[in-house]
């Protein structure tokens, strides 16, 4: 049974440019109305008006208990979405159907009156559910206990920290029954302990036959929880389904990867009189029929360039470095008398080494060891999506490099209970 329904949604905003500096007094609104009117010439700050569509045309049903991850850029129309279904906004065209309560949690603070206690406001947003009195006692202690705010549950919620916020509010929308659950970025503010009990808690609701909609740039996290995922880009539903396949699909768009470069003769290539670059590509063995890097794809790097010169004592060095410029590692080949010729080196990057991030490589020509020819600066760029198996944590995980080293551990001496 389907227990949301869009229909041809589309969300309009008009947005006003001010055209040079300042701001609009009154003065200048009265000004410039009393030039329109007399037909006289038009102020050189005159706002112009541009039509912004957040959404175009969107499609979709959910059934219940299907637990629907949102994914797309910042821009993409996932929040408008959201506040749609809540109700929060109109629709500028298009329909929406829903069957049964819903509870949202889209914003760190929504829903709360400031100058309540966190006591206060547990009833406020139980009665804005539509709960009774005797229903939002049943689930108090342990709306208090998940969300860990016992020692300020009669501090004014004015006073809570953003991360206090988001738990108090997740507790009480997951706690108090909805039918359908919103749940928007602003898990992405608790800490990994707090993820890993909210994601906990939504299958939880899901196997109660509550549906959920969640929108994260956490990719895994979205793997972990969701059937499906709706991909949204400029407003525009690109792709819905099943949220491996969707994801995947997604990551092959939006990817910066770049793995090839190549030129055909030397007179167009990059260089100089002395070497010229032919080709320049990173080779990823794919896992699992995919088509996109994960931190378990092997890589093999391949670099070749046209010697010019009759002998040269010549190696590589090979830069692999982070987005913001950070070397990760440098690594060289043997130098070894060549004449001229097209020349090649080749490198692997072993799976389970590179974290999740963007990097790009460098290329350096060098001559005797301490001369270098040419530098070919990110010369590649690709990008590293995260994979997790068997892992309940979902935040960031640190460094550049992600290696399995093995590292065990064992108890040396039991310790007596006595």
């Amino acid at each position: 049974m389907s227990v949301i329904t869009v229909e041809n949604i589309s969300k309009q905003y008009i947005i006003d440019h001010q055209k040079g500096k300042g701001s609009n007094t009154l003065r200048d609104v009265l000004a410039e109305n009393w030039r329109q009117f007399f037909g006289g010439k038009k102020d050189g700050n005159t706002p112009t008006r541009e039509e912004f569509w957040a959404l175009r045309d969107v499609s979709f049903s959910i059934e219940q208990g299907d637990r629907v991850g949102i994914v797309g850029h910042n821009g993409a129309g996932k929040s408008t979405l959201l506040k749609i279904l809540s109700k929060i906004i109109e629709p500028t065209s298009g329909s929406v159907r829903i069957r049964g309560r819903v509870a949202s949690l889209l914003e760190v603070g929504t829903g709360f009156h400031p100058e309540l206690t966190g006591r206060e406001n547990i009833f406020l947003n139980g009665s804005l559910l539509g709960m009774s009195r005797g229903e939002i006692r049943e689930q108090f202690d342990a709306i208090v206990a998940f969300a860990g705010v016992e020692k300020f549950l009669d501090t004014p919620v004015k006073r809570y920290s953003s991360g206090m916020y988001v738990r108090l509010g997740f507790a009480i929308s997951a706690h108090l029954n909805p039918e359908i659950l919103i749940v928007d970025e602003v898990l992405a503010v608790g800490d990994a302990e707090f993820q890993k009990k909210s994601l906990g808690k939504m299958r939880d609701n899901a196997a109660n036959g509550r549906t959920i909609l969640f929108v994260s740039h956490n990719l895994t996290a979205v793997q972990a929880l969701c059937n499906k995922t709706l991909y949204f880009e400029k407003g525009q539903l690109i792709e819905q389904g099943e949220t491996n396949q969707v994801i995947a699909s997604y990551l092959s768009k939006v990817s910066k990867t770049r793995l090839l470069r190549q030129w055909d003769t030397p007179e167009e290539a990059p260089g100089n009189d002395l070497v010229r670059v032919k080709r320049i590509e990173l080779i990823p063995d794919y896992q699992d029929d995919l088509t996109h890097i994960d931190v378990r794809t092997p890589m093999k790097f391949r670099f070749e360039f046209w010697n010019m010169m009759d002998r040269a004592n010549l190696n590589l060095s090979m830069h692999l470095n982070s987005m913001t410029g950070e070397c990760i590692f440098n690594v060289g080949t043997r130098s070894q008398p060549y004449g001229k010729g097209l020349i090649a080196g080749e490198c692997t990057i072993p799976g389970f080494f590179l974290n999740d991030g963007s990097y790009t490589i460098s290329i350096m020509i060098v001559k005797d060891t301490v001369t270098p020819l040419y530098v070919m600066e990110e010369g590649i760029t690709f990008d590293v999506e995260d994979y997790r198996e068997g892992i309940a944590w979902y935040g960031k995980w640190p460094g550049y490099v992600r290696p399995q080293f093995p590292f065990e551990m064992g108890m040396l001496e039991p310790a007596s209970l006595e």
